[in-house]
């Protein structure tokens, strides 16, 4: 919901499970730099691990209500959690019945940004809490949705952001957003435009990169003026864009990409990039759409 004063807040997934709070500290510490409201939205579903205990009985009515006691105490402690972090940030709460994704998704519609969590089971497989959240959250979201992988990863100094770039209005918006994270945090940015060869060859590589290169210039240009402390670096990279944006963002504060980029076919809800960095970067991924 949108603030009296028109401010639009952000929103975060609460997990019930107290051990994952990175989503919720990175949230925080988004609403702090941005002075923004924040909300905390705990959606109740099907009892999940974090829910069950003795105290759930059989009687639906005396389930109802042994759900919403829970829900109301994991929103409880997550309140207090985040005023001993960033005591002067602004919070409201919401307690909803239904799929978390699609709470969230209507959620989308006055925020500026939604943080949800996400944690790797291993370098082979990741688990999107179940049921389902990031993906499809990503896919359709109105606003940029930021997914915080559980556990925290390693950055370097000089701390940096890395964006995707490929030409497309939402990497332009990706840039945009870049940016502004990179300066509310005094960090540089990484630029990256992602060529893959064909593959059946190309006769003229040399041209095929210089395109790209204009491409990421044009992109970029201008873009700095709003943000003249970011330190901007931009470069074409040989490779596959999934596997080139997971390694130049294996140590950074956190990779942007558009939801959909060029070649994206109409009926696929979220670009193969996107869905790939999410499965894959060990840092928080921020998905912009256009």
């Amino acid at each position: 919901m949108t603030g009296a004063d028109g401010r639009r807040p952000i929103v975060v997934g609460v997990d019930p499970d107290p051990e994952k709070r990175l989503a919720l500290s990175w949230a925080a510490d988004e609403a702090q730099r941005r002075r923004l409201p924040l909300r905390l939205v705990h959606a109740q579903g099907t009892p999940t691990g974090g829910y069950r205990s003795g105290e759930v009985r059989p009687s639906w009515e005396e389930w109802n209500r042994e759900l919403h006691g829970l829900g109301d105490r994991v929103l409880r402690d997550a309140v207090s959690f985040v005023e001993t972090r960033q005591p002067t940030v602004e919070l409201s709460t919401l307690l909803a019945e239904g799929e978390p994704a699609w709470i969230l998704h209507e959620e989308t519609r006055n925020a500026s940004l939604v943080v949800v969590g996400s944690w790797h089971l291993s370098r082979r497989r990741t688990l999107f809490s179940a049921p389902s959240v990031a993906l499809p959250l990503a896919a359709h979201a109105a606003c940029p949705v930021v997914v915080v992988p559980e556990p925290e990863h390693v950055t370097q100094q000089p701390a940096y952001f890395v964006v995707g770039v490929d030409g497309s209005e939402h990497s332009a918006e990706a840039v945009n957003l870049a940016m502004e994270e990179a300066a509310l945090r005094g960090a540089n940015l990484r630029a990256l435009y992602v060529w893959h060869p064909p593959l059946l060859g190309l006769l003229d590589e040399h041209a095929a990169l210089g395109e790209c290169r204009r491409v990421l210039a044009e992109t970029v240009a201008g873009r700095t003026e709003a943000h003249p402390d970011v330190e901007l670096h931009h470069e074409v990279v040989r490779g596959h864009p999934v596997d080139v944006l997971t390694q130049a963002s294996e140590h950074a504060l956190g990779l942007v990409v558009g939801s959909r980029g060029r070649g994206g076919f109409s009926g696929m809800v979220l670009g193969s990039v996107s869905q790939g960095v999410l499965h894959h970067a060990r840092c928080p991924v921020i998905t912009v759409p256009a």
